[in-house]
């Protein structure tokens, strides 16, 4: 497979591409790996993890320096990315001292609990954040006691194979983390199929999402999958709009759009809905779009060619409201777009068209479509009409108003007055067929182990 930087359109390296072979291989290291893995003591499983956090450290600038060739992020962002790989297994570090069973009273004996790893995990990564959602998935893995396989996207594998050899450098055993780069259709589906591999987690499309779930479940097979979305931004005419205003483009642009957590659906209470649409117009207009070395940069290329064809099918029939600017020559860009409603659109009828395909569709790319709402439980109404459910943010001074409609919307991470979704420290996960499970936080452990309930006579 060739690498292609998405900046310069550069190959930047080649990677041998497993085969199903290879992944069996993998899966029968990982077995082998896997009783001594889980019996370190668990304090030596956490010294291990704080090991590999601080080698991720030492090494943070190569590896933000490998995702902005390989991914096209801005600086800015790949520096954040390799601090939160450093971060998450910081944090994992300290589960499996933590990783307490019970007791529980019953009459004759002693009953307790233990949470027992799995065995072997296979990852499968998207290409929008590969050394993020690698880690998120991997740390509490291995912090419960389980191997872990971890299986790329095709297009950006370069930090997730690093990061590889950080952790053997870092002190954990040989296969008790791996890295096999290959197709999905053949190295991710044979992950699916094996009988060795016990849990999946996928990030990805909802489309393959299903697939994956579906295969799993021939075997009872434990799934995480966290699936795509298209997230409401709701804005209320009491919000601060001048912050609500500043805040929308980046909710949106922030990766180029590629973000499964994009506010790609921004719905205005109808008596501010002109007066935001003109603001956000002059807001999208001083992206700064450009070198994702440039610290300057706000946002960068999309990741590939054929990415950026099918974005620009969302805008090309459609009339644009407004849209930033972007490079010229080498590289897959796209400048940031704002869609506005048509006259008598309805959000909740049934539709075609192009900004009605634009509007319902995970678009996956700089694109955010505005439409304006009457009162509270329309814009709830509207907020849901979706299939999706992951993320959200809300905009209102009204803090009863808030709590109404966060419990209203059907989403799984929201935000009042602020975008921010994700925190290794709390859940991750959607609602609908934004997927199953969580990530990050304290319940993610739980998602690694299977309870095992002992009953002990003392008669």
């Amino acid at each position: 497979m060739k690498i292609v930087n998405p900046a310069t359109e550069e190959v930047i390296a080649e990677v041998e591409m497993a085969d199903a072979a290879e992944v069996d291989r993998a899966v029968e290291r990982a077995a082998r790996a896997f009783p001594a893995w889980r019996a370190v003591a668990p304090g030596e499983r956490a010294r291990l993890l704080r090991r590999f956090a601080q080698v991720v450290e030492d090494h943070a600038e190569e590896l933000a320096r490998l995702e902005i060739a390989n991914a096209g992020h801005t600086i800015g962002n790949a520096r954040w990315e390799a601090g939160n790989v450093r971060d998450v297994l910081d944090f994992y570090a300290g589960a499996p001292e933590r990783n307490h069973g019970r007791q529980i009273p019953v009459p004759g004996g002693v009953d307790v609990t233990f949470a027992e790893p799995l065995g072997v995990v296979g990852v499968i990564v998207p290409w929008n954040f590969p050394m993020v959602v690698m880690t998120w998935g991997a740390a509490p893995a291995l912090a419960a006691g389980n191997t872990v396989i971890v299986k790329p996207a095709e297009w950006t594998p370069l930090t997730a194979l690093r990061l590889a050899e950080l952790a053997l450098e870092a002190g954990l055993p040989e296969g008790v983390l791996q890295v096999v780069p290959g197709e999905g259709e053949v190295a991710g589906a044979r992950l699916v199929e094996h009988p060795d591999v016990r849990k999946i987690v996928f990030t990805g499309s909802t489309e393959v999402g299903r697939l994956i779930g579906a295969k799993a479940a021939e075997q009872v097979k434990r799934v995480t999958l966290e699936l795509g979305g298209k997230s409401a931004n709701i804005v209320f005419a009491d919000a601060d709009l001048s912050r609500a205003v500043e805040s929308a483009p980046m909710a949106v642009f922030d990766n180029s759009g590629q973000d499964c957590c994009a506010r790609s659906r921004i719905l205005v209470e109808r008596s501010v809905y002109d007066d935001f649409l003109l603001r956000l117009s002059q807001a999208v207009r001083e992206v700064t779009v450009g070198d994702p070395n440039d610290p300057a940069s706000q946002m960068g290329p999309l990741v590939s060619a054929e990415h950026r064809e099918r974005v620009a099918s969302f805008v090309t029939d459609t009339e644009v409201y407004a849209a930033g600017s972007c490079p010229d020559g080498p590289g897959y860009w796209f400048a940031p777009t704002v869609l506005a409603a048509p006259a008598g659109f309805d959000p909740l009828a049934p539709g075609s068209g192009a900004f009605h395909r634009a509007y319902t569709e995970e678009i996956f790319g700089p694109v955010v479509s505005v439409v304006p709402f009457d009162d509270e439980e329309h814009a709830v109404r509207i907020a849901n009409h979706t299939a999706y459910g992951l993320s959200g943010s809300i905009w209102t001074r009204d803090v009863g108003r808030a709590l109404r409609v966060a419990r209203a919307v059907e989403a799984g991470n929201l935000s009042v007055n602020s975008h921010s979704s994700v925190r290794y420290w709390t859940p991750f996960g959607g609602f609908k067929q934004s997927g199953l499970g969580r990530e990050l936080g304290p319940d993610a452990l739980s998602a690694f182990t299977e309870t095992k309930n002992v009953f002990i006579a003392t008669e």
